[in-house]
């Protein structure tokens, strides 16, 4: 048994072939230079040996002979292998994306000086192309910072490799502790399993969006070293949204106004009519006065509804704003004092210019300011007059704060009251929406109709901790100028 194992790996060893061994260059041009030299030096050795001279003589000129042939191969060698060791230096320096070394020695009609001058070229091409991928590169990083909408790439196993500044503003967090984490854990999962244009609201627990956003997902498909990747871009359409639902609610107010006012006016004349004929007419003084009423009530909501429609139609006709350069504190302080059903507390933030329109902006304020008391006063009335613990409710005495600073380059002006609070967000700024028995629904929708028509908007959102309401105005950087420092 262990004899035929032993033949069989024998015949093994007999059939597998031979490893070729291959001398290094070097060794095969010091060959070549001893073979080649060989002859000539055995015939000189053998005609030096044959000629009667002394045998130290012999010596010493086959000793000159035999050092003239080792310099002369010395000089072969240094001249076949030294241009090669350069080149490939130089051709590692351009593995290794250094592009300064250049080879010497160049010459069109030399086998080394062509491939030196084909090595050159190469390397100023690839110098010239790695200049143009970073240029590429910067100004690609330069208008992702500098888009508006946020960006995000996640690689095959949803993990966010790239974000923009956007992007980070809309999550609330920086790139570096948001890269490498999954959409999931980002809250953007919805994004990547999405139709390509869908409209999303997300994120929607994001400390900085809101549950009015609205985002227009786009996604595209690009590889990066071999491996496909996903590029999201989020689109804010909510003020796109509310300026056609906007736009809708105009026409509405137009139409509707126009029939109003084509019933109104015939049913005002009528009744004044009929309540010029009544005094002419015998009736008994039952039925006098129950005409009188019914004329009366009629005339009075004739009026009414009038009224009504006219403050609608200031949503629909608000005129274009004329901007001009004014302070924000005296604003602030003429809205203060406008409101007489409650001392409104002003915590003066920096002094700031805005390129405003100021009546559209104060008239802004004063809605802002009276849904603030309200709310106030409404919570005060629903814990118990002051003084008056009876009920066992909390006695919270109104209170309304109005305040400004300077935050990302914009001003951000914060009403705060302890009122009770949003019961229905979602619902703040539609048209002819209210919670008050004698609103009319167009404050808050006014109001952010003129913070848009600045460049700014306007945040509702519950004060955390605690109960009430905060209104956040914030204007542009671009209307904005900080005069000086807070005082």
């Amino acid at each position: 048994m262990a004899s035929s194992l032993q033949t069989g790996a024998r015949a093994k060893m007999r059939k597998a072939p031979r490893k070729r061994v291959r001398l290094l260059y070097e060794r095969r041009i010091n060959l070549y230079s001893l073979l080649v030299a060989l002859p000539g030096i055995v015939l000189s050795g053998i005609l030096i040996w044959l000629q009667p001279w002394s045998t130290e003589s012999k010596l010493a000129l086959l000793f000159v002979e035999l050092l003239v042939w080792w310099v002369l191969a010395l000089a072969l060698h240094e001249q076949a292998v030294r241009p090669l060791q350069t080149l490939a230096n130089i051709v590692a320096a351009l593995r290794e994306e250094d592009y300064s070394f250049r080879a010497r020695g160049t010459a069109p009609d030399d086998a080394v000086g062509e491939l030196s001058l084909e090595v050159n070229a190469l390397a100023d091409l690839l110098a010239d192309q790695r200049i143009r991928a970073i240029e590429a590169t910067a100004l690609l990083r330069r208008v992702v910072e500098e888009i508006d909408a946020p960006l995000f790439a996640f690689d095959p196993g949803r993990v966010l490799r790239l974000v923009n500044p956007a992007g980070e503003k809309l999550l609330q967090q920086a790139a570096i502790r948001l890269l490498g984490r999954t959409a999931d854990e980002i809250g953007l999962a919805d994004c990547l399993s999405a139709a390509n244009d869908a409209l999303l609201a997300l994120p929607a627990n994001s400390p900085g969006s809101s549950s009015s956003a609205r985002w227009l997902v786009r996604q595209s498909k690009f590889r990066e070293k071999g491996a496909p990747h996903t590029l999201v871009v989020l689109s804010d359409v909510s003020r796109a949204l509310r300026e056609e639902e906007r736009s809708a609610w105009q026409r509405l107010i137009r139409v509707l106004g126009h029939e109003l006012n084509n019933s109104l006016a015939p049913i005002k004349s009528i009744a004044g009519s009929l309540s010029t004929r009544l005094a002419e007419t015998e009736l008994n003084p039952d039925q006098r006065r129950d005409f009188e009423r019914g004329l009366a009530i009629i005339e009075a909501r004739t009026a009414s509804l009038n009224r009504f429609l006219q403050a609608y139609r200031q949503l629909a006709q608000m005129p274009p704003p004329a901007v001009k350069k004014v302070a924000l504190l005296p604003i602030v302080e003429r809205v203060a004092f406008l409101e007489t059903r409650l001392a409104v507390a002003i915590s003066r933030g920096p002094d700031v210019m805005l390129m405003v329109d100021p009546d559209q902006i104060e008239q802004m304020l004063i809605n802002l300011v009276r849904n603030a008391v309200e709310a106030a006063l409404e919570s005060s009335s629903a814990s118990g007059l002051p003084g008056d613990s009876s009920n066992g409710n909390e006695i919270r005495q109104p209170q309304v704060t109005l305040h400004w600073a300077i935050e990302d380059k914009s001003v951000v002006l914060t009403i705060d009251d302890n009122g009770p609070g949003l019961l229905n967000p979602s619902n703040a700024f539609v048209p002819f929406y209210t919670t008050k028995p004698a609103g009319s629904g167009i404050g808050l929708a006014l109001s952010r109709q003129i913070a848009e028509v600045h460049g700014g908007s306007i945040e509702l959102s519950n004060l955390i901790g605690k109960k009430g309401c905060q209104v956040r105005v914030i204007l542009p950087c671009s209307g904005v100028l900080q005069s000086s420092s807070q005082s």
